[in-house]
């Protein structure tokens, strides 16, 4: 894994290569929304969208993988590359609110997320979809996926969030409303409201 943090911004790029795909994942947290992402899930492709757009972070993301055997490790290592980028943009998290939690509507799913930026990585997911639910789009992105795409982006991030639906019945909304609310807490989370680190311990 190849990375880099602009100096006097909050970005960074990481560039990851496995024998399985290649990703590069450039994050600005002080950006206006703007994505421009390639990974070759199109429906993939619209929720890391809906990530930069709702965070207010720019991403940059292009990934190239073994579809042709499964969608799952281009998914799992756009999360890796991206949450690295965001630890490395975030820095020590000097004057950063830290906390964030909202609960998110998208027609008949609403969902809430809480999450901290503690530099202690867990995700607790609340969602669970059917053995045998189809995949969306081609190549499809089995709604399972979430859970694996967020697991690798909390894991590498260092950061803590909660997921969890309070109900849905069409998967394509709650897939939605929970990028859309992990979003709109990274951009409440990171928001600088002072100089100092926000822990008692002084680190984070």
């Amino acid at each position: 894994m190849v990375s880099d943090r602009t100096a006097n911004d909050r970005a960074a790029t990481v560039k990851r290569e496995t024998s399985e795909t290649a990703v590069a994942a450039s994050i600005n947290l002080d950006g206006s929304g703007r994505s421009e992402v390639a990974t070759g899930i199109p429906f993939f492709d619209h929720m890391l969208a809906q990530l930069g757009r709702h965070s207010s972070f720019d991403l940059h993301v292009t990934a190239s993988g073994d579809l042709a055997v499964d969608t799952h490790h281009t998914v799992e290592d756009v999360g890796i590359a991206l949450g690295e980028s965001f630890a490395q943009a975030a820095g020590a998290k000097a004057g950063m609110r830290r906390f964030a939690s909202l609960a998110l509507p998208l027609d008949e799913a609403l969902v809430e997320v809480a999450l901290d930026l503690s530099g202690r990585p867990y995700l607790a997911w609340g969602i669970s979809f059917p053995v045998d639910i189809p995949g969306i789009g081609e190549p499809p992105f089995y709604p399972q996926l979430a859970e694996e795409f967020f697991r690798a982006f909390v894991t590498a991030a260092k950061i803590t969030v909660h997921v969890w639906a309070e109900r849905w019945s069409n998967p394509h909304h709650v897939l939605e409303a929970s990028f859309k609310a992990l979003a709109r807490c990274l951009h409440d989370a990171t928001k600088v409201e002072g100089d100092m680190v926000p822990s008692t311990k002084g680190v984070l």
